[in-house]
């Protein structure tokens, strides 16, 4: 795991006896960079780096259990799923650094924004057997100046992983460091008694969705071939009808269709992900459909006998409904012809 991002807006003033510090390496791997909101460790440089504007993302929480040699995963008593904005950093801390000396400045700066500790391995007796601490690090091959990774050398007694939360009105914030200590020198890194730190930060959040507005040409060759055409650029709030202003482009090209081909007669059928009862999103999900019809007769000039409204819920999903991806895929519009 790896990073921090936009976290300690009030910290200016309470972090004073802190020794991290923000400005940036000259000798940091291209393209990375610090979290805007979050202060490095004194004399570090990143030499890991990776931004995703949405991810998935498991949180320890509680008691260390195991390490998995077929998963090549570690599991824990409890964990917090979470999703939103992920970043991840690698630091290389040169210099008498320890794993401890880290972990403790990130948790000072968290609590200082008025955060808590979530997990601390230093407190877990389970987390003994350190040798799953290294498993983690053999995929860390994200944007790196690093070819090759060996990790013989790190000081696995000495090895510490905290999660932290810091709430905040827009969606909470969630922090993992992992640390591991260096003892010998290596031609390929060059802290020699220093420690690494990966450090995630998860920005929770909806997903934006983002799909590309079908034009009236590509509707009407959809309908041909498959005889419907799924629609996402049609939005709503969750649990509401209302259609949002940003549905306006998705509108305009559905009344483009109809009135491209004055005999089409359509079904517009609302689908929904599974949160929430069947019922519920069956009658939610057609009059979402009756939206989208009302809107096309009153501001498009469409006449409603050309178009009816159905509502299927999650009756027809085209992807799983286990993760926020898939339900975004099965909240949808189609249009089927009559």
């Amino acid at each position: 795991m790896t990073l921090m991002r936009r976290l300690l807006v009030s910290l200016a003033t309470a972090v004073s006896a802190l020794v991290l510090v923000s400005p940036a390496s000259a000798q940091d791997i291209a393209g990375s960079k610090d979290n805007p909101l979050v202060k490095r460790f004194a004399g570090s440089t990143i030499v890991g780096y990776d931004y995703k504007r949405f991810d998935e993302y498991v949180v320890p929480t509680g008691t260390y259990k195991k390490y998995d040699t077929t998963t090549t995963k570690r599991s824990w008593a409890s964990t917090l799923p979470v999703e939103g904005a992920v970043t991840r950093l690698w630091y290389e801390a040169a210099g008498d650094a320890s794993p401890a000396e880290l972990v403790r400045n990130y948790q000072n700066e968290v609590q200082a924004a008025g955060g808590t500790v979530l997990y601390d391995s230093g407190k877990d007796d389970a987390f003994r057997d350190r040798t799953c601490f290294l498993c983690t690090y053999g995929w860390r091959k994200i944007n790196t100046t690093r070819s090759t990774y060996t990790f013989t050398q790190a000081d696995t007694a000495t090895a510490r992983i905290a999660s932290f939360k810091i709430p905040r009105p827009q969606g909470d914030i969630y922090i993992v460091v992992e640390a591991v200590s260096w003892a010998n020198a290596s031609k390929d890194y060059k802290a020699v008694k220093g420690a690494y730190a990966a450090v995630d930060i998860i920005e929770t959040g909806a997903l934006q969705q983002n799909m590309v507005t079908v034009n009236a040409s590509d509707m009407s060759k959809a309908i041909a071939t498959t005889g419907r055409v799924a629609l996402y650029g049609i939005l709503f709030d969750t649990a509401k009808a209302d259609i949002k202003p940003e549905s306006k482009p998705a509108l305009d090209e559905i009344a483009k269709l109809l009135k491209a081909e004055a005999t089409l007669k359509l079904r517009v059928v609302g689908h929904t992900d599974n949160q929430g009862s069947l019922d519920s999103n069956i009658a939610l999900s057609k009059r979402r459909a009756e939206a989208v019809n009302a809107a096309l007769t009153s501001q498009y000039g469409i006449p409603a006998a050309r178009l009816s409204a159905f509502g299927v819920a999650d009756l027809a999903p085209v992807a799983s409904n286990g993760d926020e991806g898939g339900r975004a895929k099965n909240r949808r519009v189609e249009l089927v012809p009559l």
